[in-house]
């Protein structure tokens, strides 16, 4: 994935650039990104922050494996991105959710 020099400049990374991504469900249609399906869709599940193979629809509730639906077909780019989504929602709770 090819970033701009403004983009680089703005800290956009390669995994930001794919997470915010918007995806066309196969099932009902609408549109969303992975960031959407995990803090909407997954929120509860137990798996979410356990490299979760699968991203879930947050207008349906449909489930697709997020290896070939929203990174290439390797495990590596998949976990990475678990990874990477994790890590984003982990910071915004421990910056905005303390108590």
């Amino acid at each position: 994935m090819w970033l701009t020099p403004e983009e680089r400049s703005a800290n956009i990374t390669k995994e930001l650039k794919i997470a915010a991504r918007r995806f066309l469900c196969p099932t009902c249609g609408k549109e969303f990104s992975l960031f959407q399906s995990r803090a909407i869709a997954c929120k509860y599940c137990p798996q979410a922050n356990k490299n979760c193979p699968n991203v879930r629809c947050p207008h349906c509730d449909s489930e697709f494996p997020l290896q070939g639906f929203i990174v290439p077909d390797n495990k590596e780019d998949r976990i990475r991105m678990n990874k990477y989504s994790d890590t984003v929602f982990n910071n915004f709770d421990d910056t905005y959710n303390r108590r």
